[in-house]
């Protein structure tokens, strides 16, 4: 079984043989579920081929998970070949079966065609970018920032293919998870509250969450329409027309609001430019925050709005600091029918 990243383009194929082969059938089944039958006319002496992440991603529904289980879809896609035009004809030859789980996950343009969830998976490894993403040092190192007094959840996954979680506890300065262990260095915030935690969806296809330390600003906008109203009041009696002065002649309705957030990460080592990288790069995105007026925590949808960033190195910039701006991913007045 493969892993492979749903968000970029994933090639299923066949050989065609000299003779004997016109058309190629693909079925593709997503969560035990025959959702699509794709056909091809071929040529001999080439090689069919189909690509199946734009079909199987749609069967994917990514929601937070407070427990931080990667979510992913099972594919098992089955190319066949046929004697005649459009899949008709007698079979011709063995099916080529492949059997993948598919991720929320992605591969750069350096990776090449297929990218897969998380590379050669001999050795387990921890879903987040490593300390040493740049060099090839054995084994990779990591290292996540998190408040004092904060714990938190990293995912991994084992050589097997199995993938799991662990907890951090709120004083923890390391943590092992298959084997592998995690630096946590803590960063103490109180001079700005209790820094911002955003959850989002990374490279991997899996739950990371990051930690902006510093001053947050919070806003808020709205949005509007109008018309002109005729407020002229036309009496019974022998009067002549009126109308109050307030009352609107120039009406407003369909107000809305959306609450916005510009989050400043504090100071981070170079290493983490992936970690903004990749929350840059994800289409989902959660931030954690306290309920209006109560204790409870609370975990909400927003959008990333800032659309670009300009990569900080220790020698260009000393200090590497990034400022994000976040919309809430809903209307501030309730508008859910």
């Amino acid at each position: 079984m493969a892993d492979i990243a749903l968000r970029s383009p994933q090639f299923k194929y066949k050989p065609i043989a000299a003779t004997g082969v016109i058309s190629t059938v693909c079925t593709v089944t997503v969560g035990g579920t025959l959702r699509y039958t794709l056909t091809k006319n071929v040529a001999a002496s080439t090689t069919v081929n189909f690509e199946i992440s734009e079909l199987a991603r749609d069967y994917l529904g990514i929601e937070y998970d407070s427990n931080f289980i990667t979510q992913y879809v099972d594919i098992v896609t089955v190319l066949t070949n046929y004697a005649g035009l459009n899949g008709t004809g007698l079979v011709v030859g063995t099916a080529t079966t492949f059997t993948d789980r598919g991720f929320e996950s992605y591969g750069t343009f350096e990776e090449g065609v297929n990218p897969s969830f998380i590379g050669d998976r001999t050795n387990p490894t921890v879903l987040i970018a490593k300390d040493n993403i740049t060099n090839s040092i054995t084994p990779p190192t990591f290292t996540i920032l998190t408040p004092t007094g904060k714990s938190g959840t990293v995912t991994d996954i084992s050589s097997s293919g199995a993938l799991g979680s662990v907890t951090y506890s709120t004083s923890a300065t390391s943590t092992t998870i298959s084997g592998i262990t995690i630096n946590i260095k803590r960063i103490d915030c109180t001079k700005y509250g209790a820094g911002r935690k955003i959850i989002f969806i990374n490279k991997f296809g899996t739950q990371q969450e990051l930690w902006f330390f510093l001053k947050e600003v919070k806003s808020i906008g709205r949005t509007n329409e109008g018309y002109k109203s005729n407020t002229i009041t036309y009496p019974t009696t022998d009067n002549s027309a009126t109308y109050s002065v307030n009352n609107a002649a120039n009406k407003v309705f369909n107000t809305q609001a959306k609450q916005s957030h510009v989050l400043s990460s504090g100071y981070y080592p170079e290493f983490a430019n992936e970690f903004f990288e990749q929350l840059l790069l994800s289409e989902y995105v959660w931030m954690e925050r306290l309920k209006k007026g109560t204790n409870i925590v609370e975990v909400i949808p927003v959008k990333v709005k800032t659309s670009s960033m300009t990569f900080k190195t220790s020698v260009n910039d000393r200090l590497i600091e990034y400022n994000m701006n976040f919309e809430e991913a809903f209307d501030y007045i309730n508008n859910i029918r």
